[in-house]
């Protein structure tokens, strides 16, 4: 990640809680803007991203039954 970028996290996370909101839903509602081609060129990118990371460093991940164990917990 970019110094610049690097900054401008550290800086958004000073935030409020309210105004880190506000501000990722405009992110993302410019992110839903993009076409169609792009958002699927992104996707891809990220999925390589977290492939590399998890062949780094397997200990990073959980397991499926974790996942779902934690995700029903929060459904109830």
């Amino acid at each position: 990640m970019s110094t610049k970028l690097d900054h401008l996290e550290a800086e958004v996370m000073k935030l409020d809680p309210s105004s880190r909101a506000r501000l990722a839903e405009k992110l993302i509602r410019s992110l839903d803007a993009l076409p169609d081609a792009e958002n699927a060129k992104l996707w891809a990118e990220e999925a390589q991203m977290r492939d590399a990371e998890m062949d780094a460093d397997p200990s990073i991940g959980r397991s499926a039954e974790d996942v779902f164990r934690n995700a029903r917990s929060r459904m109830s």
